[in-house]
């Protein structure tokens, strides 16, 4: 059981830091609610479970390409850009919405959003194809195949746990705080997305041009 709750721990580990997809959810929650925050973390994990059946299919050193490592980095760039700038200059409309004008908000984009930040992020494909490729290689020699699944879904479980918190309290914010603190929020979640691409540019140049 300390195993499996260890696992569990390694999923929140992975999903807490502050990055691209938190920025996202807290930008979602307080503009569109507690489903659209959810949905974004929904489409993240939908991409950590790719990348975790790509470490079971073995294709790890495919991603060790200079070409695939420019490719994500770059795409990651125009993903998290392009969301922070449709989160700033949207900011001050979503503030202003009633409730009725926020649910018309679709469902897809929020999980597509998410699930798009996740997938080319390579900090995330650098822990499940490394991190836990490692973790994965040391678990198979000691155990079976339905022990180590168990673990991957305690991995899962830790990561769903957080989703859900910062959904429930990205959503519950908006209660408390005025339009204008909602513009600020929005754009200051923007602006941290923005950086998170910029990074991730400035990335895929040092890989093009090392």
């Amino acid at each position: 059981m300390s195993i499996f709750l260890g696992y569990i721990f390694l999923g929140l580990s992975l999903a807490a830091p502050i990055g691209p997809v938190n920025a996202a959810q807290l930008d979602r929650g307080i503009k569109n609610g507690f489903f659209h925050s959810w949905l974004v973390g929904l489409g993240a994990t939908i991409a950590d479970g790719i990348y975790m059946l790509l470490v079971f299919l073995g294709v790890v050193h495919f991603l060790e390409i200079p070409f695939m490592q420019t490719f994500l980095w770059l795409f990651g760039f125009f993903v998290l850009v392009y969301t922070g700038f449709e989160s700033i200059l949207g900011a001050k409309e979503a503030a202003n919405l009633t409730p009725a004008e926020r649910s018309k908000e679709s469902y897809s984009k929020s999980f597509l959003s998410g699930f798009f930040i996740s997938l080319f992020n390579p900090l995330t494909i650098l822990f499940w194809l490394g991190i836990f490729g490692s973790i994965l290689a040391k678990t198979v020699t000691t155990n079976d195949l339905s022990t180590v699944l168990l673990y991957t879904g305690a991995i899962f479980l830790g990561i769903t746990v957080w989703d859900i918190t910062m959904a429930t309290l990205s959503s519950s914010l908006r209660k408390f705080l005025t339009s204008r603190f909602l513009v600020t929020i929005s754009v200051l979640s923007g602006l941290s997305l923005i950086g998170f691409g910029v990074y991730f540019g400035i990335q895929a140049a040092t890989v093009l041009f090392s």
